[in-house]
């Protein structure tokens, strides 16, 4: 295996952002010295993909190795199409962090360009993340997973008797802030009490708390509400929760389900897996459906001159969603409309006189004229 000289890439683990940079050269690298990737597809390769790249005319993009263990982090089907064209050396860029850095940076990769991973893929993928890495915040998994902040949290509750529970967890922006923010709500309200004028982001700096609680606690203290919500009250103040009536034992309340509940019953419907315009749909709402959380941390920093812009783009794709889903209710109450039973509409040519059997007795005699023969 030749030695090469690489550069200097940081720990994931350190900086708990998405799209971490790996710098350094980029090498020629034996593909027989390589390891195959602990990759987070849970189906494996797809091998029409690597021929479709193998037929690709020029040099492929390098590819990304962990230094420490020789093992592929992404570009396992470039590196399939480089043994199927019959060549010996490929090009490589290396990261050194751990291995769980560079199962992150995997998945980071794949949701970046190539291939994209599916919504199962994604989800795996993130209880492996929230496994190796329970400090970090919902949001940063997010990021780093291509889901939604809230799937991350529904997946971060069923895994709860497994993990670790720490006091804080680390967000997007580097900094450690404590899961119970009852304390960092006080602050925030001394602090917006003191300077009314403070942006969000600098009371929720200087109160350990997220530009989105600060908001909260500044829409309270506005209100003339108290900066705690009444279960953050409750809870310090040693409150039980209040007993429910024998009645209403047993009953649960209806809970909407999260869009990551919805799209596994879709992709569970044979009607969708078993035919090619079904998949097509499947795969288009994998890419569209993770939704604009994590909006609120960085809605104060858009300069003024964009605002506007950033809205028209916002309410654009609203309106576009709103015209699918328009459609779609459209033509649900059509076809619930055509389902109805009741009485249909007599076709013109069956509202003719009924034919009449010649030998019954009770054929029809034509009238017969006054005094006479007919």
């Amino acid at each position: 295996m030749p030695t090469v000289e690489t550069g200097k890439s940081e720990e994931l683990g350190r900086i708990p952002l998405p799209g971490n940079d790996v710098s350094g050269p980029v090498c020629r690298v034996h593909v027989a010295s390589l390891l195959p990737a602990d990759s987070p597809r849970l189906d494996g390769e797809n091998l029409e993909h690597a021929r479709l790249l193998a037929e690709t005319e020029g040099a492929l993009p390098p590819i990304l190795v962990h230094r420490p263990t020789m093992r592929v982090i992404d570009g396992m089907h470039r590196l399939r199409a480089a043994v199927l064209r019959g060549d010996d050396h490929i090009d490589a860029r290396f990261f050194q962090g751990g291995e769980d850095a560079a199962f992150v940076l995997a998945v980071q990769a794949n949701i970046a360009h190539g291939l994209p991973l599916s919504l199962a893929d994604r989800e795996s993928a993130a209880q492996r993340v929230i496994r190796s890495h329970a400090h970090w915040s919902d949001r940063v998994i997010a990021g780093a997973t291509g889901l939604a902040a809230k799937t991350i949290a529904a997946i971060r509750r069923r895994m709860e008797d497994e993990l670790p529970q720490p006091e804080a967890r680390m967000g997007r922006d580097g900094r450690l802030r404590p899961l119970n923010s009852a304390e960092g709500r006080r602050i925030a309200s001394q602090i917006i009490a003191a300077q009314p004028e403070a942006s969000l982001r600098e009371i929720a700096k200087s109160a350990g708390i997220s530009p989105a609680t600060a908001r909260d606690v500044r829409e309270r203290m506005r209100r003339g509400d108290d900066p705690l919500p009444p279960r953050q009250r409750g809870a310090e103040a040693g409150e039980q929760p209040r007993a429910v009536p024998p009645a209403q034992r047993g009953r649960r309340a209806p809970v909407a389900p999260d869009r990551t509940t919805i799209m596994l019953r879709l992709r569970r419907d044979p009607a969708l897996r078993f035919c090619q315009s079904g998949r097509m749909l499947l795969r288009w709402l994998d890419a569209r459906t993770t939704g604009p959380d994590g909006w609120e941390e960085f809605v104060d920093d858009i300069p003024t001159h964009c605002m506007y812009v950033v809205a028209d783009i916002a309410r654009g794709m609203a309106e576009d969603w709103m015209r699918f889903a328009q459609q779609l209710k459209e033509r649900s109450a059509a076809t619930a409309d055509a389902s109805v039973p009741g009485p249909r509409p007599i076709p013109h040519q069956l509202t003719a006189t009924p034919h009449v059997d010649p030998r019954s007795q009770d054929v029809p005699q034509p009238p017969r004229a006054a005094g006479g023969l007919a």
